[in-house]
């Protein structure tokens, strides 16, 4: 690179005689400190990637579970107002638009193990990266259950001992009880042929308005709407299909899961709904996007302008990056080392 084409690790606008830089980067408006910048040139991509996904689903799930765990302990308690399946709904879909918002440019935004996978599958993800952005999905949900159990402790210890003196026991491990705060467990009675085709098509239209949303095709959404759509999807399909029992993400239902086996043991477990809430979200987002690309994609529509700009950015940082790699190797190198490299590349045979 030039210093003709670029100035301060920036390409310079060919038609600007002023030698603005063509893309605008954070180091050019914000000082920080040099710890941090050693930090940046330092930390590994996959360590941002797996942070991220653990901070997206943790944001999803402490934001629906402080909706919940106020709505259970609300109705205990006899008190008006306090939550409601509305609130849920809303909570969960708004942490959905907060995590992407706030952490889908750092690993794109999956949040949910068959996001991940259908990704993988259809969109060239890594399959390397597949293992490491679930357990972080999953670890990210734990530790919000495991926070919003320590929020509400108190209330929660005082409506098992009432639940104890009363001996309905059984209550705690129920929708209605403590521990169906955390975990998703199914309402008494219920089929679980009908809990599975529940969880199945709500998955499976979840899948098609993720996918709908990411086409770069799509003139009626840009990219800074999609965290909107896909939490107001969210929001809608609790609002209706939660009562047959629904947990649509297995990050959530096994990081809910895992934290109530560690609260209260191994007696949490509901059994056989175990595998249809963790599981079958998985199948129903890989058929949705397949669904998606074999009836609804067209790989000749033109992109439009506001996904071009996303990646135009995209590469724009790339390359940036790469600038800024290459300064710092020519900084640490000694005068031996130059030499050694020119005489390299003196000597290196034609091609």
């Amino acid at each position: 690179m030039s210093e003709e084409k670029y100035r301060g690790g920036e390409p310079i606008h060919p038609v600007n005689s002023r030698s603005v830089p063509a893309n605008l980067h954070i180091v050019d408006l914000v000082s920080k400190p040099a710890w941090l910048h050693n930090w940046e040139r330092l930390r590994p991509i996959w360590l941002l990637e797996c942070m991220a996904e653990a901070t997206g689903a943790f944001m999803y799930t402490y934001a629906g579970v402080g909706a919940t765990a106020a709505f259970i302990v609300g109705g205990f308690a006899k008190e008006e107002g306090i939550g409601a399946l509305l609130n849920i709904g809303l909570a969960y879909g708004l942490g959905i638009v907060f995590a992407i918002t706030v952490c889908g440019m750092t690993s794109g935004g999956h949040f949910s193990p068959s996001v991940t996978i259908a990704f993988a599958l259809f969109r060239g993800f890594s399959w390397r990266k597949v293992p490491g952005y679930i357990l972080s999905q999953i670890f990210g949900a734990f530790l919000a259950c495991l926070i919003v159990y320590g929020q509400y402790r108190q209330q929660i210890l005082e409506i098992e001992e009432s639940l104890m003196a009363a001996k309905l026991e059984s209550v705690i491990f129920s929708p209605q009880g403590t521990a169906g705060i955390f975990a998703i467990y199914p309402n008494a009675g219920q089929n679980l042929g009908n809990v599975l085709m529940n969880e199945f098509f709500v998955c499976f239209f979840l899948g098609l308005v993720i996918w709908g949303v990411i086409d770069p095709s799509n003139i009626f959404v840009t990219p800074s709407s999609i965290p909107f759509v896909v939490g107001l999807a969210y929001t809608a399909l609790i609002w209706g299909y939660v009562p047959v029992t629904l947990a649509a993400n297995a990050a959530r239902d096994l990081g809910g899961r895992f934290a109530v086996l560690a609260i209260w043991g191994t007696s949490s477990w509901p059994g056989r709904y175990a595998a249809i809430s963790a599981l079958t979200n998985i199948p129903a987002t890989i058929l949705a996007a397949l669904f998606y690309e074999l009836f609804l994609a067209d790989s000749s529509r033109v992109v439009v302008k506001a996904a071009r700009e996303v990646v135009a950015n995209a590469d724009a940082h790339r390359e940036h990056k790469a600038y800024k790699y290459n300064l710092e190797i020519n900084r640490r190198r000694t005068p031996e080392d130059s030499a050694e490299v020119a005489h390299n590349e003196h000597v290196k045979p034609m091609a």
